[in-house]
């Protein structure tokens, strides 16, 4: 039972931009920021600490991230361009994006000759990337939902281990957008019909409030509306 009832509110942060890949869907790859990726961490410690001041919340002084290099990289800008001192940064296989298993950083050709040379397999169908429910019948694959829901177990347990207090308490999540953005839909956050039609910035926090009776609220921050034709992962 929480007695001082403080207010508890989780930033979600894509990571900045990096040296992606192309034509990978796998969002395990193992590459740095790039140039506006490091700007996009730089700009995210700007918004979460003007929310600080206008909110007067607190820090929880453990920013949690991807273990993905571009997840953790942006935490440590984010950490060190902080007005706030003292903050650690420790990641977490929890907040990594949807898996694709052992066809992790092929290509998107080459995971469709691999499903269509394999006689256990039906043909991939034209939406699997951005299909929430699919998941590829290979080891270590997760569906989108899967990825998010992990997520979602991720930040409730993080949440509900903040001590309790009479102010605001703000805790920083560093990952992925499209896992971000299906853990929003298990918390109550999103609705279905939303995940495709939304995605997120590049470190720009997308603020979420833990309610007493267990629920999520949106309470600051845009969502990206994401243009109809596109394919995404990450």
């Amino acid at each position: 039972m929480r007695v001082n009832k403080g207010r508890r509110i989780a930033a979600i942060i894509r990571h900045g931009d990096y040296h992606q890949m192309p034509d990978a869907p796998s969002a395990h790859q193992p590459y740095p920021l790039n140039a506006d990726g490091e700007n996009h961490a730089r700009e995210a410690a700007a918004i979460v600490d003007t929310s600080l001041q206008q909110h007067n919340w607190s820090m929880s002084p453990e920013i949690d991230c991807s273990h993905m290099l571009r997840g953790w990289q942006t935490a440590h800008i984010i950490a060190d361009s902080l007005t706030v001192q003292g903050l650690r940064v420790q990641s977490f296989d929890e907040l990594a994006e949807r898996s694709v298993g052992c066809a992790a950083n092929l290509t998107t050709g080459q995971i469709r000759e691999i499903i269509q040379n394999d006689p256990r397999y039906q043909e991939l169908p034209q939406d699997w990337k951005s299909n929430s429910e699919y998941c590829l019948p290979l080891q270590g694959a997760e569906s989108l939902l899967e990825a998010g829901e992990r997520v979602a177990g991720h930040l409730l347990q993080r949440m509900s281990e903040l001590p309790d207090e009479d102010v605001g308490r703000l805790k920083l999540f560093v990952g992925h957008g499209a896992a971000f953005r299906h853990a929003a839909f298990h918390l109550g956050v999103l609705e279905y019909e939303q995940i495709t039609r939304l995605s997120m910035y590049h470190g720009r926090p997308v603020f979420l409030e833990l309610l007493d009776d267990g629920s999520w609220l949106h309470i600051e921050g845009e969502w990206k509306i994401r243009s109809a034709n596109s394919q995404y992962i990450d």
